[in-house]
């Protein structure tokens, strides 16, 4: 599986599935939307019955444990954060679900990861650099996956799983609001090459 899981901020519930069909087209199968999007519950539901079988579909921008159980109950399977906060991974592990809470210190990573988180997101990966994240990942357990997020797009991809990256997260490197399904079918097709390329 290709570790890109595609960032749809913004997207609504009329875009959601001819979207979520051409992410799966192209070759990318973990998908999120943020909770800060329009009616985003409605859009995750439609995406999980239109294609929960081939794909790991979930919500973005989890901050409240209350939220968790509102994500679980559309039959999605991941939670992903900006933040570290172990009451939130702790219901997402509880759930069932896949939890990507947001980090940037070792000090987060750590609590992330003594709270069963399933990855790690490193955000905003820009500013921590490739050198910031092989310092980071000389401590951490070396099966805990990394994901670098914010800032990186494919041309970056190679440098950054050198640096000890597992996957990416991208937003508006594939999806921005009003985006026609065809752009983003041709964008995602760039990143998977991308990913392909340094596999």
């Amino acid at each position: 599986m290709r570790e890109i899981i595609a960032i749809l901020r913004g997207i609504t519930p009329a875009e959601a599935l001819d979207v979520t069909h051409a992410l799966l087209e192209a070759g990318i199968t973990k998908i999120e939307v943020p909770l800060n999007s329009p009616q985003p519950l409605d859009s995750i539901a439609a995406m999980v019955d239109a294609f929960g079988q081939s794909a790991q579909i979930g919500a973005g921008t989890v901050l409240e444990v209350a939220q968790v159980a509102q994500v679980a109950a559309t039959g999605a399977r991941l939670v992903v954060s900006p933040d570290t906060n172990p009451a939130v991974i702790a219901a997402t592990v509880d759930a069932g679900l896949l939890s990507y809470p947001g980090i940037f210190t070792p000090t987060e990573a750590f609590a992330a990861i003594r709270a069963g988180a399933t990855g790690l997101k490193l955000f905003p990966a820009f500013k921590m650099g490739l050198d910031g994240l092989q310092a980071m990942r000389a401590v951490l357990p070396a099966k805990m996956p990394v994901y670098a997020v914010g800032g990186v797009g494919p041309e970056g991809f190679a440098a950054w799983r050198a640096a000890g990256a597992a996957g990416f997260g991208l937003g508006t490197a594939l999806y921005a609001p009003g985006m026609a399904a065809s752009e983003v079918g041709t964008r995602a097709r760039d990143a998977v090459a991308a990913w392909d390329a340094c596999a």
